[in-house]
């Protein structure tokens, strides 16, 4: 299921829904918080409803949504009709195959961790330490799926799960893993050089994520609300925060050097592979 709207006003959500119902679309309602949420069933609907909510959105009042819930009023058992999704169903709402396989990944390397095999896991996935391991080309890549405390994990899975999911559920899982390969080398790299092959975590692949809406977003406005300002200027100041504070082993250069790589990405990818 993917979720199209949360609306304060159930009624007026139930008129988006009885026009939809005309068009042969089902809708369904759920609560969410003080809100109520638009969720469709059939996801190869998404864009021509995510197209006709972006109309409904701009005048919901419009006779013809009212006249739709006259119209399906002698055909709904009952007025409103809650759904309450699974927690893998919004789990899911806006994470595909490839995030979903990597947040599983992340987990069962943190679970190996935990039950006592840190070492045997780092020593394995670890950034290449020497000219050796350089040619382990896996390293280059598998020091971001290691995390080293719960916190660390689920602030890492949180928002690759955001950023990273609506990047596949969009664009495609060709441009995530493109991301992910290039934040990950590069910020490894920028990290090694500054404090050795010490550090793991997906954070430098989150910077990516942030960097490449930060770029596609200026080039084509209607992809900005994957990447909202306030949400944009967090990430930023958290960033400046990580140099300057002396509390916490953060892998500041990382996050800088993820965050380039993906704007640069995203650069490319916005002026060569996106129309306007």
């Amino acid at each position: 299921m993917i979720k199209i709207a949360e609306i304060s006003n159930p009624r007026i959500a139930q008129s988006f829904v009885d026009y939809m119902a005309k068009k042969k679309i089902v809708l369904a309602i759920a609560p969410s918080n003080d809100h109520f949420a638009i969720w469709l069933k059939d996801e190869s609907y998404s864009q021509m409803v995510m197209d006709e909510y972006s109309q409904f959105a701009t005048d919901p009042m419009h006779p013809k949504y009212s006249q739709a819930s006259w119209d399906m009023a002698e055909s709904r058992n009952a007025r409103f009709h809650y759904h309450a999704p699974s927690f893998g169903q919004m789990l899911k709402e806006r994470a595909g195959p490839i995030t979903l396989l990597m947040m599983g990944l992340c987990a069962a390397v943190f679970f190996f961790q935990v039950l006592g095999r840190h070492g045997q896991v780092f020593a394995w996935l670890h950034f290449p330490n020497s000219i050796e391991q350089s040619y382990q080309v896996w390293r280059w890549f598998t020091h971001a799926i290691m995390h080293f405390s719960i916190l660390h994990i689920a602030f890492n899975l949180l928002w690759w799960w955001d950023l990273g999911g609506k990047l596949e559920k969009s664009l495609g899982a060709k441009p995530l893993i493109s991301v992910f390969l290039l934040s990950a080398a590069t910020s490894g790299l920028g990290q090694y050089f500054v404090e050795g092959a010490n550090f793991g975590g997906l954070s430098g692949v989150v910077y990516g994520l942030v960097g490449f809406w930060w770029l596609v977003g200026a080039a084509h406005p209607t992809y900005q609300r994957y990447l909202p300002k306030p949400l944009l200027g967090f990430m930023l100041v958290w960033l400046a925060i990580g140099f300057v504070q002396p509390f916490m082993a953060i892998a500041n250069t990382a996050h800088l050097i993820g965050l380039i790589s993906g704007a640069a990405y995203g650069y490319w990818y916005a002026k060569t592979q996106m129309t306007s």
